[in-house]
C-alpha cells in the first residue's frame, strides 16, 4: 500500500490483487487506481462483481469490453468466497493477454485468487510509524494535534486498524482543545476487542480476579472474543516452548514482533505446564462451543476461572 500511488504513477498494470485484513485500506486502493485511469462516466466505466451478480462468462465479457468514452474502465472482484474452477482458467487465460484498457481489481479478503499472476497490493495492518504519520496529517487539516502517549494509546487501542483509527478520528476532530491528550483517547476512543483481549490476558497472568471479570463483564461475549484468547494463550505456549528468536517467531506466527515480546513478558506468569493445560484446555472448549454443547457466554466464564486458579 504504501508505494502504490509511486507504481501508479509509472504504470497502471492490467491487475491488481489486494488482500489484508484491514478493510479500509482496500477502499483506499481502489480510489488510488481508479484516480490513475482517469475514470470517466463511471456509471458505464466501472463494474462491480460479488458473490450475488457473479457469473464466469460475465465477468470475462465485462474484461474485454472497451470503454465508452473514457481512458480507461475498472471492473471490481469484490471479496468472492469461493471461485468456480472454469472461472480460474478463463481468468488465467484472460491474463496472459489482458485488454489494455481495462484494469481489474480484486479484493481478496479471503485469499483465494493466488493462482493468478499480478500486482500485489497488501491492506494489512500498517505499522505504527506509518500510522502515526497517517493521524498526524489528517489531524493537522482539522486545525488539531495530539500527544505523543495520546497517539500510541490511540493505535493501540485500534490495534493498528487504519479502518478504526479512521472513524475515531471523526470524533476526535471536534474535541474543543487543539491537542488530543491520553485523557481524551481513554474517555472517547473505543477499545477493539483484540486490545481488550490484551488487557484480560495481562490480568489473567497476574491473577487479578476483579480485574478479569471486570474486563470480561466490558466485552462481547462472541465468538471472537473466545478465538482471540485462543490465539493469545497458543501465542504465549509457543514462544514459551519455542528457541526461535522473537523475529522469527513473529514471521512464523504472522503477527508483529511486539506482539511476542508481549506475549513472552506475560508467559513469564505461567510455568510451561500451566500454557500447556490453558491451551489444552481452550482447545477442548473450542470443540464443546462448535458441537453445540456449551454457550459462548458460559464457556468465556469457564475458561477466565479456569485460568485464574491453573
Amino acid at each position: 500500500m504504501k508505494t502504490l500511488s509511486q507504481r501508479l504513477a509509472k504504470k497502471v498494470e492490467p491487475c491488481y490483487l489486494i488482500q489484508g485484513e484491514d478493510i479500509l485500506l482496500y477502499d483506499k486502493a481502489l480510489k488510488l487506481i481508479k484516480n490513475a485511469c482517469h475514470l470517466q462516466l463511471e456509471e458505464f466505466n466501472f463494474t462491480k462483481f460479488d458473490d450475488d451478480n457473479f457469473k464466469t462468462d460475465l465477468v470475462i465479457d465485462t474484461l474485454e469490453t472497451l470503454p465508452m468514452g473514457s481512458e480507461k474502465k475498472v471492473v471490481l472482484l469484490k471479496n468472492l468466497s469461493k471461485v468456480p474452477e472454469d472461472f480460474k482458467k478463463k481468468l488465467n487465460a484472460y491474463l496472459k493477454s489482458p485488454q489494455p484498457t481495462t484494469c481489474l481489481v480484486i479484493f481478496d479478503f479471503f485469499n483465494i485468487f493466488n493462482f493468478i499472476i499480478s500486482e500485489k497490493v497488501s491492506a494489512k495492518r500498517l505499522d505504527e510509524a506509518s500510522l502515526s504519520k497517517i493521524i498526524e496529517s489528517e489531524l493537522e487539516g482539522a486545525g488539531k494535534a495530539i500527544d505523543k502517549r495520546a497517539l500510541s494509546l490511540l493505535i493501540s487501542y485500534c490495534c493498528d486498524y487504519y479502518s478504526l483509527i479512521a472513524s475515531e478520528l471523526e470524533k476526535l476532530k471536534n474535541i474543543d482543545s487543539e491537542v488530543i491528550s491520553v485523557k481524551d483517547i481513554e474517555s472517547m476512543v473505543n477499545k477493539e476487542t483484540e486490545f481488550s483481549v490484551f488487557e484480560l490476558s495481562e490480568a489473567l497472568s497476574k491473577r487479578n480476579v476483579g480485574r478479569a471479570v471486570e474486563l470480561l463483564n466490558l466485552m462481547e461475549k462472541d465468538t471472537k472474543t473466545f478465538s482471540l484468547i485462543l490465539n493469545h494463550f497458543r501465542r504465549m505456549f509457543f514462544v514459551a516452548i519455542s528457541k526461535d528468536t522473537d523475529q522469527e517467531l513473529a514471521r512464523s506466527l504472522n503477527v508483529k514482533e511486539y506482539a511476542i515480546i508481549k506475549a513472552r513478558e506475560l508467559g513469564k506468569n505461567f510455568s510451561k505446564i500451566q500454557l500447556k493445560n490453558i491451551y489444552e484446555l481452550l482447545c477442548d472448549v473450542d470443540f464443546y462451543i462448535k458441537n453445540g454443547q456449551m454457550q459462548i457466554e458460559n464457556a468465556l466464564y469457564y475458561l477466565i476461572f479456569s485460568i485464574l486458579y491453573a
